[in-house]
């Protein structure tokens, strides 16, 4: 386990580094830079002072370099300055990732509760009209683009009904009023990922269900609820695992439509508004950790699977 976990460590590493110098290099690559939205912004700059600035900046130097210069600070904890917000990269970060963490995760939670025994539900009968009718909502949850959804929970339960705020969280004061923030874009983030879920875990347990184990469960005697529970659930969750692991990193990545249908300071508007205002630092840190979030998250999966089965053995290697 140890080797395993060592072994992923030093691929994470390595991702990240190819990751980091990947979108530095695109971002440094976009057309404009910092300096071009400063003389856009202000007409009596210069030439000159636009030279003088790149060179300030950097910007003047191979990107290789630049990247290489990023990396070192970044190394040694600095991890540069945020031009839009004037303000230390990590201090605009910390506060939207735990918005995004609030908002993803409860949606994240909400969709497995309500997936799960739906899924299973339908697959102990399938065919069969709930069956049919669970399959239709699930459809319908994948078809509907959450940006429509969205627009419809506001125009439904803030417009015409006003019982629910459209958005934001600039206003809330105590608890009840942040929930009240959070429920129209938790609900349409529950409501387009709950589909997805519940065809996984459908199709999952009805494979697992034609094993010939399930049968000689079965004809031992075993109880339907043993059966079901003990030992096709828990099979059938190794696939489901691997969705939920990829999922993971969204948790912290955010949600970009989401968050600006309801004017949600969140990571996905955040690196959206960093990457179109070509703030470097802060567009890099944020996808690198988006990256690293869905690193760990195929991490925990494959740590999941081993005890989900113990006849998986991590870092084991087979004799020939």
């Amino acid at each position: 386990m140890s080797r395993f976990i060592s072994q992923r460590v030093v691929e994470t590493i390595v991702v990240l580094l190819a990751m980091s110098f990947l979108v530095y290099g695109l971002i440094g690559l976009m057309p404009g830079d910092p300096v071009d939205i400063m003389i856009s912004g202000n007409p009596h700059m210069t030439s000159a002072d636009a030279t003088r600035l790149r060179a300030l900046y950097g910007l003047d130097r191979p990107i290789v370099e630049r990247y290489w210069t990023w990396l070192t600070a970044a190394l040694h904890g600095n991890l540069g300055y945020s031009r839009i917000y004037q303000q230390p990269v990590l201090a605009v970060l910390w506060p939207r990732l735990g918005n995004s963490a609030v908002l993803m995760g409860t949606s994240f939670v909400l969709g497995i509760v309500i997936a799960v025994p739906l899924g299973v539900w339908a697959a102990l009968r399938p065919q069969s009209k709930i069956d049919y009718l669970i399959n239709l909502g699930a459809f319908a949850g994948i078809s509907v683009p959450v940006f429509w959804l969205g627009l419809l929970l506001i125009i439904l339960f803030s417009v015409k009904m006003g019982w629910l705020p459209a958005g934001g969280t600039a206003t809330a004061a105590g608890f009840g009023d942040a929930v009240k923030h959070l429920a129209l874009p938790v609900a349409a983030l529950t409501l387009s990922s709950v589909g997805n879920y519940v065809r996984y875990v459908r199709a999952a347990m009805i494979e697992t269900l034609r094993q010939d184990f399930i049968r000689t469960a079965m004809a031992k005697g075993a109880s339907p609820a043993r059966v079901i529970w003990q030992h096709a659930f828990r099979n059938s969750l190794i696939p489901v695992v691997t969705i939920i692991g990829l999922s993971f990193g969204a948790l912290f990545s955010g949600a970009l439509l989401t968050e600006t249908m309801f004017a949600y300071p969140g990571m996905g508007k955040l690196i959206y508004d960093s990457i179109m205002g070509n703030d470097f630092n802060l567009a890099l840190v944020g996808l690198l950790f988006a990256t690293l979030m869905t690193l760990l998250g195929n991490l925990f999966a494959d740590l999941a699977y081993s005890g989900l089965d113990p006849r998986i053995a991590l870092g084991a290697t087979r004799s020939r």
